[in-house]
C-alpha cells in the first residue's frame, strides 16, 4: 500500500468537506465529523456573514470559541482540541472554509450571497454569458481582486500567527462549471461539445494554478501542503462515458501536478464510475455512499484512503442495533476507511453522535 499519496477526509469547522494528508496513524474506522454553520450559530452565536470570510482576526477568534466548545462536547475527537503555542492556537490561524465552496466560481464573476447562519451561496444572476465564457483567456490570477483579497488575508495570518494553515475547497471541474453555467451546461455537452471542452479546460487550468499559488504561499509560511482534491458531487448527473470524454483527461492531468490527489464523489452509488476513476494513476482518496459495492472499491483502490458517507438524518432515525450492524458491515467490507458524518444540524443529538463514535471505536479494534 502506497501511503505516501494518501489523503483522508477533512471537514474544516463550519466548512464543506475537503481532504488533508494522512499521518499514518489513522484507525481502521476513523470518524470525520462536520457541523453546519447553523449548528455553531445556534449554540455559540457565531455570525458567518462576510467578515467571517474576509477578516482573518474575526475568523480566528470565532474558531477559538468553536474549537473550545467542540473539545468539551466531543473530547474523544483529537482534531477538535486546541493546541496552545505560547498563546497562539495554530489550527485557528487558517484559510479553511473561506468563501465556502465558491472561491473558484468567484474568479469567474459569481457574486457570493453571505448568510449569518449558513455557507455563502452564489447569486445565479451574476453568471457570465456563454459568449463571455467562450472568449475567456487564462486568468491573470495574481492581479485578480478575489485572489488579491485572499493573499492579503494570508499575509495578515502570517504576520499575527506564523504559519498559514488550512485546506481550501477548490471544488471540481464539473461542479464549478455547473455553478457558473447552471443547468444549461448539460445541454452544452450535447449540443455544443467544443464550448464545453473549452470551458472545462479553462476551469481545470484555473483550479490548478490557483491551488499552486495559494499552497506555495502557505509553504513559505512554514505550513507544508501539496495536494488537490476534486469534488465531483454532480458527476452522477452525467454518464461514465461523458465523464471519460469531458472530465477524466483533465482530472488525470491535474493529478500529476500535486504530490497527493483524491476524488470526492458525494453520497451516491459510485459503481458506474469506478472503472473510469481507476484510470487516474495517483488516487490517494475516494469516497462514496453506503449503497455502493464497497468490497469492489476496496479491491480496485487499495492505495487510496477510502471513505463512506453517512447521512445525519439516517443516523438520527436509525435504531441503534441497525446502526451497529451498518458500522460492522462497513468494517468488514471496506476498512481501513473514514466514516464521514458531515452537515450535522442541531436536530441530531450529541449523544447519538457519541454512539456513532463508540461503534467506530468498537469495530476498529476487530
Amino acid at each position: 500500500m502506497n501511503t505516501s499519496i494518501q489523503l483522508r477526509n477533512h471537514i474544516p469547522l463550519a466548512g464543506a468537506a475537503t481532504r488533508e494528508p494522512c499521518t499514518g496513524d489513522e484507525s481502521s474506522l476513523r470518524v470525520s465529523l462536520g457541523f453546519t454553520p447553523r449548528w455553531y450559530n445556534k449554540r455559540l452565536g457565531i455570525d458567518f456573514s462576510r467578515p467571517w470570510h474576509e477578516d482573518p482576526v474575526y475568523r480566528y477568534e470565532s474558531l477559538v470559541k468553536m474549537r473550545s466548545h467542540l473539545s468539551e462536547v466531543f473530547p474523544m475527537i483529537p482534531y477538535f482540541s486546541l493546541e496552545d503555542r505560547d498563546g497562539i492556537y495554530p489550527e485557528c490561524a487558517t484559510i479553511s472554509s473561506v468563501y465556502g465552496i465558491l472561491l473558484i466560481s468567484m474568479l469567474y464573476g459569481i457574486e457570493p450571497v453571505y448568510m449569518s447562519d449558513n455557507w455563502p451561496d452564489g447569486d445565479p444572476e451574476s453568471r457570465p454569458s456563454k459568449e463571455t465564457l467562450a472568449a475567456l483567456e487564462p486568468f491573470d490570477l495574481e492581479s485578480h481582486p478575489v485572489m488579491q483579497n485572499l493573499l492579503k488575508q494570508m499575509d495578515r495570518l502570517e504576520e499575527l500567527y506564523g504559519e498559514i494553515r488550512g485546506y481550501l475547497n477548490y471544488q471540481g471541474i464539473l461542479n464549478i462549471a455547473m455553478k457558473i453555467r447552471g443547468q444549461e451546461l448539460f445541454m452544452d455537452m450535447i449540443d455544443d461539445p467544443d464550448f464545453a471542452h473549452h470551458l472545462f479546460a479553462h476551469i481545470a487550468d484555473t483550479i490548478g494554478r490557483t491551488a499552486k499559488i495559494i499552497q506555495a504561499r502557505q509553504r513559505r509560511s512554514g505550513f507544508e501542503v501539496n495536494l488537490l482534491s476534486m469534488s465531483n458531487c454532480v458527476m452522477s448527473m452525467i454518464s461514465s462515458q461523458m465523464y471519460e470524454e469531458f472530465i477524466l483527461p483533465l482530472d488525470q492531468s491535474l493529478s500529476k501536478g500535486f504530490d497527493r490527489f483524491g476524488v470526492h464523489t458525494c453520497n451516491w452509488v459510485a459503481d458506474p464510475y469506478l472503472d473510469s476513476l481507476r484510470k487516474i494513476d495517483k488516487m490517494g482518496y475516494l469516497d462514496t455512499g453506503l449503497h455502493s459495492d464497497l468490497p469492489r472499491m476496496r479491491e480496485m483502490f487499495p492505495d487510496a484512503r477510502r471513505a463512506v458517507l453517512f447521512m445525519p438524518t439516517e443516523i438520527e432515525s436509525m435504531p441503534i442495533h441497525e446502526l451497529e450492524n451498518t458500522v460492522q458491515k462497513v468494517a468488514g467490507e471496506y476498512a481501513p476507511c473514514d466514516l464521514v458524518l458531515a452537515d450535522i444540524e442541531n436536530t441530531t443529538e450529541d449523544q447519538r453522535i457519541r454512539d456513532f463514535i463508540k461503534l467506530a471505536e468498537k469495530y476498529s479494534l476487530q
